[in-house]
């Protein structure tokens, strides 16, 4: 049935389909445009939220991990303190000079192992400083940006609330319209819609000129345009054209400019004055 309808529609009804096909869906960038950039914010915010999370958890772990190496050092000092002590026990029953001197040999070792582990235990509690440091500075960004996430998403969910029911319907009409254009010039339109800046696909003749990107058209290229027989773009923007008064647009008509007064003809004037 759509198909049969379509094949009964003129041009002209085509190209006035499309021509209002193309208000509803301005009217449906101009509410998107309404929302600005807040979608976009949401989505920053949301990803900074995130991220500000993620980090926090990072250096939880890291700290726990540093927390872990302490203890191990700190094991290991008990370890090695148990060995210097037997190793002062067994200094007092050596038989040779050589058991002794390997026996200090060994206590000196151990003792340079134990400031060794000291002094890593001490970098290791820096890093914990600096990490938890680092944690408070990142909650406090992480509460900044949930705070305003909180206030960018309440006015966006607002925006919604006010305009969808109304981008809702002009959806609908729009998905209306679209069996009655011929796919081919449907398609090629929707592409035009996507690559323009403003959104156009389908623009009136204004004062000898494309509306789209007012490059001056050909009389003989405006003619065909008024017969409402075919499909014509606009060659320069491949925007399609059609008649303003096809589609009820008046045309914006210059007002005539007021000619100067010739030099010599505002001097008689003046000196009749």
């Amino acid at each position: 049935m759509a198909e049969k309808k379509e094949k009964e529609l003129s041009v002209e009804e085509r190209l006035q389909a499309l021509y209002k096909l193309q208000e509803y869906l301005s009217k449906i960038d101009g509410i998107r445009t309404l929302r600005g950039e807040l979608p976009h914010e949401v989505k920053d915010l949301e990803d900074d939220v995130v991220r500000y999370q993620t980090r926090i958890e990072k250096y939880r772990d890291e700290i726990a991990d540093l927390k872990e190496f302490v203890n191990l050092k700190k094991g290991e000092i008990e370890m090695r303190k148990e060995k210097i002590a037997r190793y002062n026990e067994q200094l007092d029953n050596v038989r040779n000079n050589r058991e002794y001197a390997f026996l200090e040999k060994e206590k000196e070792f151990e003792t340079l192992e134990i400031e060794l582990a000291e002094k890593q235990i001490r970098e290791a509690r820096d890093k914990q400083e600096n990490k938890t440091q680092e944690i408070e500075k990142t909650q406090e960004d992480l509460a900044d940006s949930q705070q305003l996430l909180s206030e960018k998403t309440e006015e966006l969910n607002e925006i919604v609330r006010e305009t969808q029911k109304q981008e809702e319907d002009l959806m609908t009409k729009a998905k209306e319209l679209e069996p009655l254009v011929e796919p081919r010039t449907l398609a090629a339109f929707k592409r035009i819609r996507k690559n323009a800046r403003n959104g156009l696909g389908i623009v009136t003749v204004q004062r000898n000129a494309c509306g789209g990107c007012f490059n001056r058209i050909a009389p003989q290229r405006q003619l065909e345009i008024k017969m409402h027989k075919k499909v014509i773009v606009c060659e320069y923007c491949g925007r399609i054209l059609v008649d303003g008064a096809m589609v009820g647009v008046e045309e914006v008509v210059p007002e005539t400019p007021v000619k100067p007064i010739r030099k010599g003809l505002r001097s008689r004037v003046e000196k009749s004055e």
